[in-house]
Parts: structure tokens; C-alpha cells; sequence
């Protein structure tokens, strides 16, 4: 298996799978298995389950696309900026820079591209589109010498990819469902009492109104790109697993991801809660306003309201009204339990996960105690389905001449 820009990034690879009895070969076998038959049988029920809560079988593709494609853009984008943190310059920007150095054509042909991508999609989007056809166009640079390598590279990623995408369709859609049956907000006041316990006395909603009188309101804006770019973070996931480790490793990663959100539900259905936003009255009014994560709040808890009183929804999108367990901490931490063998990746990503814990707190996503229930979900789930890896998985590294 061709590594992505065939740097010896594969210097560390998956760990090899431990010899033990023919049993336990066989429960590690059910259990890298069980999120893809989990979400099989879920899927399959689905249709029966929206019919008898009286919901749609209608989905908003073009929010759940368009939001797919955007997440692969910026993916891609984190990806190569981990890739350049994780190996050394040699094996990474070096062949790319010599390679552009002696075509002078190819330059040529690119710096047109270029000005075309920054004038048409502004500085950072036209950054993530420039970076993003970089990396495609030196991956099939790196692998033209190995027939075939290129595609397989493609389905390492994309095939994993696809999996968490239909997963991700039926948790919103799940929601929705498990809303119609249970009030979205029975025990916010509870998770916002044991948050005092722990903050002593405080809430978190009270922090984010005193963080916001003393901060600059920038600070939030920076809050809020940190807190949607948690996505990214699972995206270069796969992209790194996928090429680095195999595409078995990525489908375990994504599985793992899953086995969290399954799990994520059954706590919603036993314990719903919806977040310090809804509990908080000034949340709206108090806080910095015109950010896109405020408009998300809003539509999300009138979608909940819609649901719970019986309304329904016209379509199903991206909708997620769990608080406890904090899913936005769970996945960043299974990612970077499957890249623990690139330190320097995880240090950066536990770097941005720091300030991601920031920013879900204050702008009043989750209860601290939420957070915490997402670290023993994202145990959970490792210790499920993600502690081995999938038979054979990983591949060697490209030749990066």
C-alpha cells in the first residue's frame, strides 16, 4: 500500500496483532465486525421506524453533500499540514519542490490555477483548494512508477470515507427519531447542577458570559473556526490510517468512530440533554453575536421543539441534539489514539485539542460533565472495536523518488 506521499511517515507502523487462542482471534474478529453489522441492521430498520414515528424518509442531500464535500477540502488540507509536522523535510516538501524546480512548465501551468483559486474562493478556502490539488497531483507523481497504486491509494480513503458518511446519515437520522420519543432536555438541569460540583459553583454558562466581557470578541470568532474544524481532525484521520496503515486500519478507525455514536445515542435515549445553551437564558442575547455556531443553536433547538411537540421535520439533515456524552471530544481522541505511532501528529493534535475543549465550554455546547462522559466513551469504543488492528491492514511506503 502506497503511503500518500511516499515519505517513510510508515517508519511507524500498526502494531502487530498479539498471538493468542483461536477464541480470542475470533472476539476481536466479531468485534471489528460489529459497527459495519450494527449499522447494517440500523439502516435497515430505519425505514420501518421513521414510518411509525411519522417522519419523513426524506433527506436533505444538499446540506448533507455539500457539508461532506467541504469537510474532504479541509480534510485534505489538515492532512498535509500533519504530513509536513510528521516527516522530515527530506521525504516531504523536498521531492515536491525539487520536482516544480526542474519542470519550470509545470510551474507554469500551476501559478495560473492558482490565482484563479485564491481570486475566486478568498485566502483560506483558496488555500485549502490550491494545497488540496498540490497533494493530489504529487500522489499520482509518487505512485506512476506502481500500476494500480494510485486507485488503490483513492479507495484506502474514499471506501472508509463512505462508510462514515452512511453512518453519520442514520445517527442524525436517529435523532430525530429518539427525540419524537423522549424530551430532548429531561436532564440539563441535572448536568448543570453536577457541573457546579466540579467548578465550584459555577456553571458554564456563567464562565462564557464572564469569558466574553473580558476577552475581545475576536476571540470567539476564533472559537468557533476551532470548533468546526474538529471535523477535520476525523477526516486527516482516515486519510492518514488509509494511506499510511492500510485501508482495513481506516475502516477500523471509522468503526470505532461509529461504535462511539452508537453508543452516544443509547445515553441520549437514557439520560437526553441538550446542552448549557438551551439552559442558559441570555445565551443568545449576551454573547457575541453573528457567528455561525449561535444560528446552529437556534436552528437545532427549534427543530428538537418541532419534533418533540409532534411536528415532525420536512427532511432529515444534520441534525444532533445530544449534550452527554460529548461526541466533539470523543472523536479527536480516538483519532489520535489510532495515529499514536507519529508523536509529533499528536502533539499537534492534542495542541488543538486543547483549545477545542476551550471552545466547546465557552460557547456553551457541552456541560463539563459531558466532556467527561465523551472520554469514557471514546475508551469505550477503543476498547471495543479499535484496540487491535484489522487484519491485514497496513501496506508498505511508496519509494518517494
Amino acid at each position: 500500500m502506497p503511503s500518500w506521499t511516499g515519505s517513510g511517515l510508515a517508519q511507524s507502523p500498526e502494531c502487530p496483532t498479539r498471538p493468542g487462542s483461536r477464541f480470542t482471534r475470533l472476539l476481536s474478529r466479531v468485534a471489528a465486525n460489529a459497527p459495519a453489522v450494527t449499522t447494517a441492521i440500523l439502516v435497515v430498520a430505519l425505514i420501518p421506524a421513521l414510518r411509525a414515528a411519522r417522519l419523513p424518509l426524506r433527506f436533505n442531500w444538499p446540506v448533507l453533500l455539500g457539508a461532506w464535500v467541504g469537510l474532504i477540502f479541509q480534510s485534505l488540507f489538515l492532512s498535509c499540514i500533519l504530513y509536513v509536522i510528521a516527516g522530515p523535510f527530506e521525504s516531504t516538501l523536498k521531492p515536491l519542490l525539487r520536482r516544480y524546480w526542474n519542470d519550470k512548465w509545470r510551474l507554469l501551468l500551476l501559478l495560473p490555477l492558482v490565482v484563479e483559486l485564491f481570486w475566486l474562493g478568498g485566502a483560506f478556502p483558496g488555500a485549502v483548494l490550491v494545497v488540496t490539488v498540490l497533494a493530489v497531483a504529487e500522489l499520482l507523481d509518487r505512485t506512476r512508477r506502481q500500476p494500480g497504486a494510485f486507485l488503490t491509494a483513492i479507495e484506502a480513503v474514499m471506501l472508509p470515507a463512505a462508510y462514515l458518511f452512511v453512518g453519520l446519515v442514520l445517527t442524525f437520522a436517529l435523532n430525530d427519531l429518539i427525540v419524537t420519543r423522549r424530551f430532548y432536555g429531561a436532564y440539563d438541569a441535572l448536568f448543570n447542577r453536577v457541573d457546579t460540583w466540579f467548578l465550584g459553583g459555577a456553571t458554564v454558562s456563567e464562565l462564557a458570559h464572564q469569558a466574553a466581557r473580558m476577552l475581545p470578541r475576536q476571540t470567539f470568532t476564533l472559537l468557533e473556526i476551532i470548533y468546526w474544524g474538529m471535523f477535520s481532525q476525523i477526516g486527516a484521520g482516515i486519510i492518514f490510517t488509509g494511506l499510511q496503515l492500510g485501508k482495513g486500519r481506516a475502516y477500523q478507525l471509522v468503526g470505532t468512530i461509529l461504535t462511539g455514536y452508537f453508543l452516544a445515542l443509547v445515553c441520549f435515549y437514557l439520560w437526553p440533554s441538550h446542552g448549557p445553551y438551551y439552559t442558559c437564558p441570555g445565551h443568545f442575547s449576551s454573547l457575541p453575536d453573528k457567528l455561525s455556531v449561535y444560528a446552529a443553536q437556534q436552528m437545532l433547538l427549534l427543530r428538537a421543539q418541532s419534533l418533540w411537540q409532534g411536528r415532525g421535520v420536512d427532511s432529515i439533515g444534520t441534525d444532533y441534539f445530544i449534550a452527554f456524552p460529548c461526541m466533539h471530544i470523543a472523536q479527536p481522541l480516538i483519532v489520535m489514539w489510532f495515529l499514536r505511532g507519529w508523536r509529533r501528529v499528536v502533539l499537534t493534535l492534542l495542541l488543538l485539542d486543547v483549545l477545542l475543549t476551550a471552545s466547546i465550554l465557552l460557547l456553551e455546547w457541552h456541560y463539563l460533565v459531558d466532556l467527561l462522559g465523551g472520554v469514557a466513551i471514546a475508551a469505550l469504543a477503543v476498547a471495543f472495536v479499535g484496540r487491535e488492528p484489522a487484519s491485514g491492514g497496513a501496506g508498505n511506503p511508496a519509494d518517494p523518488s
